[in-house]
């Protein structure tokens, strides 16, 4: 998944035929962002609330998720 002093921390993975779904957390804000990858392509945007606020994932002092 990731090591403790990586910037970002993947806390989702799936794969399936149309593609890879992944989520990461950003460690030093808490904001989430969803990353999609098919074929040869890729993108990633910031996952964000009913409200269009960004997703904040609450991280314990290890970097894991509460």
């Amino acid at each position: 998944m990731g090591k403790e002093n990586d910037r970002f921390l993947r806390i989702h993975h799936e794969s399936k035929w149309e593609g890879t779904n992944e989520i990461w957390v950003d460690r030093e804000t808490g904001v989430s962002y969803l990353y999609h990858a098919a074929g040869h392509g890729g993108g990633i945007c910031v996952l964000l609330d009913a409200e269009g606020k960004p997703v904040i994932t609450k991280l314990d002092e290890y970097g894991r998720v509460l």
